[in-house]
């Protein structure tokens, strides 16, 4: 996980998208590649293009096939998917209960931390 930002349930998924913009510019220098679900094509290609001054990015927008037969997994949705399976694990992020977006924030970073901890001491060798 790279960054996490937290906003109202009032603010769409793409403007709460474009505020990532600040926080990718001054930590992820080593980006190269950026998935974005269809649904943020118009404001994310913006941002990808504001990072583009700095540094190599490519985006790549998933889109669901033209004509699905029933049900169909888009490709990269089912990483974003998992990774939400496994926050609901965590009782403080399965209810979403928080005063503070900064304390959701915590919660996931916390939450993220502690899955990476588990798969870090499972293959480490002793």
């Amino acid at each position: 996980m790279l960054a996490v930002v937290v906003t109202a349930a009032s603010v769409q998924d793409r403007d709460g998208a474009t505020s990532l913009r600040g926080i990718l510019q001054r930590k992820c220098s080593r980006l190269r590649l950026i998935w974005a679900d269809q649904a943020y094509a118009g404001q994310v290609v913006a941002c990808v293009k504001a990072l583009r001054v700095r540094r190599r990015v490519r985006l790549e927008i998933v889109k669901r096939p033209t004509h699905p037969k029933g049900f169909q997994v888009s490709p990269k949705r089912g990483i974003v998917e998992r990774t939400l399976g496994w926050f609901n694990r965590y009782r403080r992020l399965s209810k979403e209960d928080e005063l503070l977006p900064q304390t959701s924030e915590a919660m996931i970073r916390v939450a993220m931390t502690h899955l990476m901890i588990r798969r870090l001491a499972r293959t480490t060798p002793y």
